[in-house]
């Protein structure tokens, strides 16, 4: 695979995260967004600082188990994200823990959906 395909793949997943972003923002769950390139350029930042978070977890050899307890884990850890990148990003206000925490919520379902139902276009 070459270069250009690692580029474009990583701004389509970018483009995808911020249009999920855009949505939560808009059903006020937990976050606003004053409008798409703030919720593009969220997405990239919450990538950028999951990644690190993840990879300072790997340097303290701290695994996250799967399950519940993983799922639990991760949940906090994505408002956590959250939080900090509403601090970043123009554009991008979070309501708070709580709001963070709803948010990631939303974020995970509207992705599911969204994945789920991209997969039954390429399926079909």
């Amino acid at each position: 695979m070459g270069i250009l395909a690692v580029i474009l793949g990583i701004v389509l997943v970018a483009l995808v995260a911020g249009f999920v972003i855009w949505i939560v923002g808009k059903l006020g769950l937990g976050i606003e967004v004053s409008g798409f390139g703030a919720a593009f350029i969220a997405a990239i930042i919450i990538a950028i600082v999951g990644g690190l978070i993840t990879w300072l977890l790997s340097l303290l050899n701290i695994t996250i188990a799967g399950g519940w307890l993983g799922a639990i884990i991760n949940l906090i850890i994505a408002a956590i994200v959250l939080l900090i990148s509403g601090s970043f990003v123009p554009g991008l206000k979070v309501k708070g823990f709580g709001g963070a925490l709803i948010a990631a919520i939303a974020i995970g379902v509207v992705s599911w959906l969204l994945n789920w139902v991209i997969g039954l276009f390429i399926v079909a």
